[in-house]
């Protein structure tokens, strides 16, 4: 029996090994931690004949060495023991690669990007969805892709359902479990790990600097983006992003564009592109352009929701949706959780949570989307980046600025640095929620925004968790039965 070792117990390292197991490996699964819910999780898996070790990290000794090391998107691709697996020519793969193996039959789109890439992967799920295609959005949001892997028959099943795999534009009669597209939110720790992922349709939402402690510097970061999009068959981009518009034709001359300024900003004759209120197609250079939805059903504010609308649709037409299913799905589309989701409203100061704003790019975008003015919760563990337009933007809309966690007083000192002195180091959340409402009456501010421009890890496990904490710490405050509320869809995923 071959042997595998799937490295970090999370949710993705769980579905890979449960994955393997069942397609015929042994499979040992290494933390370097240990908790009362690990070990639970261990006990768990042992009955499924799956060997788990806390405490300890992979080593490479002995003669029962893996065939393959499985690795979940949050383990740094460059430690030792990864690099001295592949000098001894140990496979090694993310586990979105795993899953790509097991379902590569199926149509993917794949969705990476510095900022954005979350909301948009959850708009063309539901547009997939509303077009009754079996779409799930795995990956970075949602589930792991080893468990949409793992919903699908095992291989001697597959090999007698095949007429399942292929395009979901056919008319075929539904197959049980059957999926038709898999919508990927793609990481670039799990592109920088995937060797063969090819999606039918790769999509480019934004790019700016960001984990460049992983990825070192931004050619790296970029080359590595830039890997899923040339092994993607069609190619969708943010063509209002200043660093993807400037490289252009001449870096992606098949891509399809989109711009929310209108045709003359297209950077080629085929594209998406807002004009009169309508997301507008021009499927080749001599094609008439046709109206398909109109911007106003979109219930999301801001200039970069427009954007990521104008993807999303361009997405699902490329797969041949029609418009009446895009229609629907957008006009339903409540938002996504952690990102300018509306927890309440209190003696009229809206709580806005935008935990997943953890870089400064980001929490500009956030701030810049809400009305004036706001009271600006912020602060976590800080990660390098261009601070400037950030802290223009906090000048321009914040009344206050409530600061928590590690990058606090950095924080403080580049907001002295600019001139602005109307800020708090509050260190929790637990002090900084009552202490903005207090602030918010004070100077009559609308509301009250938690956009980080921070990771989590310095207070909270994920960013998620922070945002809950958040969220609850706000209906505690506003007192229960006097809120108004959004639906909005809730994914988890790593920070």
């Amino acid at each position: 029996m071959p042997r595998a070792s799937v490295i970090g117990l999370g949710k993705s390292g769980v579905a890979a090994a449960r994955l393997l197991k069942r397609e015929g490996w042994e499979v040992v699964l290494s933390d370097g931690n240990t908790s009362e819910t690990l070990l639970q999780q261990q006990q768990e898996l042992g009955t499924e004949q799956i060997t788990v070790k806390l405490g300890q990290s992979l080593e490479l000794n002995g003669d029962n060495l893996p065939q393959l090391i499985v690795v979940s998107p949050g383990v740094p691709w460059d430690i030792p023991v990864l690099v001295e697996a592949r000098q001894l020519g140990i496979e090694t793969i993310g586990e979105m690669e795993l899953a790509w193996r097991n379902l590569r039959s199926l149509p993917w789109v794949g969705i990476t990007g510095t900022n954005g890439k979350t909301t948009t992967t959850a708009l063309i799920a539901a547009i997939f969805q509303a077009a009754e295609l079996d779409a799930p959005a795995c990956g970075n949001i949602g589930y792991a892709a080893c468990e949409v892997a793992l919903s699908q028959p095992g291989r001697e099943t597959a090999i007698q359902n095949l007429s399942c795999a292929g395009s979901a534009l056919k008319v075929r009669p539904k197959i049980q479990n059957c999926i038709d597209w898999v919508i990927a939110e793609v990481s670039s720790y799990q592109i920088e790990s995937s060797v063969s992922l090819a999606p039918r349709i790769g999509v480019w939402t934004t790019f700016t600097p960001d984990h460049l402690s992983r990825h070192q510097t931004l050619e790296n970061y970029y080359n590595i983006k830039a890997k899923l999009l040339h092994q993607s068959e069609l190619q969708v981009f943010n063509g209002d992003d200043a660093y993807l518009s400037q490289l252009g034709l001449s870096a992606w001359p098949d891509a399809y564009w989109t711009s929310v300024k209108g045709k003359d900003f297209l950077i080629s004759e085929k594209g998406f592109y807002i004009e009169d209120d309508w997301v507008v197609e021009k499927l080749t250079a001599t094609s008439v352009p046709e109206p398909i939805v109109k911007v106003s059903t979109l219930r999301m504010v801001g200039e970069h929701n427009e954007q990521n609308l104008l993807m999303a649709v361009a997405t699902a037409r490329l797969a041949g949706i029609n418009r009446d299913a895009i229609a629907l799905a957008i006009s339903e589309f409540p938002g996504v959780a952690h990102r300018l989701e509306h927890i309440c409203t209190w003696e009229g100061i809206d709580f806005i949570n935008d935990s997943k704003a953890t870089n400064y790019d980001a929490a500009e975008v956030g701030l810049a989307s809400v009305n004036n003015p706001a009271i600006l919760i912020a602060g976590g563990e800080a990660k390098a980046g261009d601070d400037t337009a950030w802290l223009a933007q906090i000048q321009t809309k914040a009344a206050a600025v409530l600061l928590i966690g590690s990058a606090a007083p950095a924080f403080a000192k580049r907001l002295q640095e600019v001139g602005y002195y109307s800020y708090q180091i509050v260190e929790t959340m637990e002090r900084a929620v009552p202490r903005a409402a207090e602030l918010a009456k004070e100077y009559q501010a609308r509301v009250v925004l938690l956009s980080p421009a921070c990771a989590s890890f310095d207070q909270y496990p994920n960013f998620e968790v922070r945002g809950d904490r958040f969220r609850q710490l706000c209906l505690d405050w506003a007192g229960g039965g006097k809120l108004q509320y959004n639906s909005i869809l809730s994914f988890s995923q790593p920070n």
